[in-house]
């Protein structure tokens, strides 16, 4: 029997809470391709995963052994994964099912390596019937759509949302979808209705008042980025577009980089504080100036705090240069730039935060 602490048990969960894992995920979970590729070898041995591969995608399932070995070891965890009809127990194979399942899988990878709660067991259970407390200090974690559906009736004008679950922040709350390589087909009156229930829902609860409510979207890329930015809808207006179903959406590569990123969207110090360091030299915002922007240079331009990648302030102040006729400074992470240079204007100057010193200086504090 697998111990709880090792990598390959680790494996094992993150294939049984998704249903499917993607074997392109393998990377970011080991150290190397031989020592994943020995993993992998060595749990099919003992008839622990198997291969399911089909239209070209590629993914490892458990095998009724290790599923029964998983609910043995941690009962409270796994039956909710593992028992019934759910779509983590009985995987259908079409392709659209199926990428769901990665998709999930891929989320669930960078809130590990983050070390945000999203196991059925590591948290309180706010969406039940019977809501139990939740206080701020305990606070981020992450609950999946279908724990969220867990109020019943409520959530019938969102069930077919395209959102993977929410992460409750100390802020704010987060809707999280994830779009793979893809364009993620949208609904925007149904996104705006998991917003409005979203709010209601959470009003006072663990939040005083009205919580803010945000969205971030993952993606296999920065390149993926430049796609959903340029997007508008596709033919029938059935993709993934910025609109105003969020005032904020960010974007968040499924790599080391976007980790860090998710790490920094979910203390809101640490970001007030790089805030102050990357404003320091410039003059606050002026209000005669009709567009977003976070501060003004010495030279008179407006400047944006775009390292969070937020698209919806992105795309305004994009169009706000192009409408006034006027340059602007853009701050962002160096991995970044190259994406940005393609979306934004030609009068554009960027001032790039080195990803590895901010690394060194800002996250050792966590």
């Amino acid at each position: 029997m697998l111990r709880p602490n090792t990598q390959k048990y680790q494996l094992l969960e993150l294939i049984g809470i998704s249903g499917e894992f993607p074997a392109d995920q393998l990377n970011r979970l080991f150290s190397s391709p031989s020592y994943a590729e020995k993993v992998i070898t060595e749990l099919k041995a003992d008839k622990l995963i198997r291969t399911h591969y089909k239209d070209r995608l590629r993914g490892y399932r458990l095998t009724k052994r290790a599923r029964e070995m998983l609910l043995h070891q941690n009962p409270l965890r796994f039956q909710y994964y593992l028992t019934g009809s759910t779509e983590t127990n009985h995987i259908r194979s079409e392709v659209s099912r199926r990428l769901r399942l990665h998709q999930k899988a891929q989320v669930y990878l960078t809130l590990s390596h983050v070390r945000i709660p999203f196991y059925y067991d590591e948290k309180p259970q706010i969406f039940s019937t019977e809501r139990e407390m939740i206080d701020l200090q305990a606070l981020p974690c992450f609950y999946s759509s279908r724990e969220v559906k867990e109020l019943g009736e409520v959530t019938i004008k969102i069930k077919s949302s395209r959102s993977l679950g929410i992460l409750l922040a100390p802020q704010c709350v987060y809707a999280v979808y994830n779009t793979g390589s893809n364009i993620l087909k949208w609904e925007h009156k149904t996104e705006i209705k998991l917003n409005a229930f979203l709010q209601h829902s959470l009003q006072g609860f663990p939040y005083c008042g009205q919580p803010e409510i945000r969205a971030m979207m993952f993606g296999d890329n920065m390149e993926t980025a430049l796609r959903l930015l340029s997007s508008t809808g596709g033919y029938r207006r059935s993709l993934f577009m910025v609109d105003d179903s969020f005032e904020h959406f960010h974007f968040i590569p499924s790599n080391t980089h976007g980790e860090i990123l998710l790490e920094l969207l979910l203390h809101p110090k640490m970001t007030a504080r790089l805030d102050q360091l990357l404003l320091s030299d410039q003059k606050s915002l002026r209000v005669n100036i009709p567009m977003e922007h976070d501060a003004i240079a010495s030279d008179g331009t407006p400047t944006l705090l775009a390292y969070d990648f937020d698209m919806q302030r992105l795309r305004r102040f994009n169009k706000g240069l192009d409408v006034y006729g006027m340059s602007g400074n853009l701050i962002c992470f160096d991995f970044q730039i190259p994406v940005l240079e393609k979306y934004m204007s030609s009068n554009v100057r960027f001032s790039s935060i080195d990803l590895a010193k901010f690394r060194k200086e800002f996250l050792h504090e966590l």
